[in-house]
């Protein structure tokens, strides 16, 4: 098995957090295998080791039969808005801690980079240099501030990656509504994150950012996409009867499916049956979002019990990330 989607939090001290931002820098607290991410002075999540240990991950791994796993900042770690004479340094020494960490298993543990997408020319940089010393791609979020994908620097950056063979995984972050209305019971997870990754996919497609990007870029959206699979009847439904619709997109929306990939982290089989009938077998990949709570607890259970083709169950295992991340 090939997981694609899984997370980690370098051991990040608060004074080199306050070098980012002195306030509110994200660092990590750890007492024996227990953690805090810390946000300044703030606990913002509990963590265990398995996220900043790599031969702690390496000891799960084995207990869930995963060969290989793909790895990537959690977003708290992005700092979209942090100057970018302190973000760059910031993203490098994540990316340089990221590699140190899968070092205990260098076959088994890849990582991917994150860059600082307020500044383009730095981001394609860093895209660069962090995949020139080993890491398998780059994990961005899915907007900056108010800057949805299809903006143009993020559309130059994209295009950078597409040149240079470096694969994406599009992660949502920041969440949209999350004030008042969903103060409790973790909504801006299961209501907003969902919805923000569907802006993400939906802002290529409809703005006509496909038509202008390589066909060759790899680029694949978190948590199975969110809610795009469940709803594109409905946005090809708008495209069709309304023209503010597909003024930029000359295109039905189901028709650029062959243009991204998405993970399996949907946790039901119906969803899992609904994601693959959207979008073929060929374009999901294993993603389990360890090792959170919110995340697969065995991984791979949710592929091996629902798909009963073998071959397109090696697809999702293993087969599709393969070629995706070039492993």
């Amino acid at each position: 098995m090939i997981d694609i989607h899984s997370h980690f939090f370098p051991r990040i001290s608060q004074a080199e957090a306050a070098r980012l931002d002195p306030l509110r820098g994200p660092w990590l607290e750890t007492s024996g295998r227990n953690g805090q991410i810390m946000v300044g002075e703030q606990p913002f999540r509990p963590v265990h080791d398995a996220l900043w240990d790599g031969a702690r991950r390496l000891a799960w791994l084995d207990e869930q039969g995963i060969d290989t796993q793909i790895m990537c900042a959690t977003p708290v770690m992005f700092a979209y808005a942090a100057p970018i004479e302190r973000a760059l340094p910031w993203a490098q020494l994540m990316n340089d801690r990221a590699l140190e960490m899968a070092a205990v298993a260098p076959r088994r543990l890849k990582v991917l980079a994150q860059v600082p997408l307020q500044d383009i020319d730095a981001a394609c940089r860093e895209a660069s240099r962090a995949c020139g010393a080993g890491h398998v791609g780059v994990q961005i979020g899915n907007h900056v501030g108010e800057r949805n994908l299809d903006d143009e620097g993020l559309l130059t950056f994209l295009g950078h990656c597409a040149a240079e063979n470096i694969p994406l995984l599009v992660h949502p972050w920041d969440m949209m509504g999350a004030g008042e209305r969903m103060k409790r019971w973790m909504l801006p997870w299961l209501v907003s994150m969902p919805a923000e990754t569907q802006l993400a996919i939906l802002s290529l497609i409809l703005s006509g950012a496909f038509e202008r990007l390589p066909a060759s870029l790899k680029i694949c959206f978190a948590h199975g996409g969110g809610s795009f699979a469940y709803l594109l009847g409905r946005v090809d439904n708008a495209w069709e009867q309304r023209d503010i619709v597909r003024e930029d997109c000359p295109r039905r929306p189901s028709s650029y499916l062959d243009r991204f990939y998405v993970d399996s982290a949907v946790f039901d089989p119906g969803a899992l049956r609904l994601l693959i009938a959207a979008m073929g077998a060929e374009r999901v990949m294993l993603g389990s979002d360890a090792p959170f709570p919110l995340g697969e607890q065995v991984v791979g259970g949710l592929i091996r019990y629902t798909v009963t083709d073998e071959e397109d169950r090696q697809r999702l295992l293993a087969g599709n990330a393969r070629a995706f991340f070039n492993l």
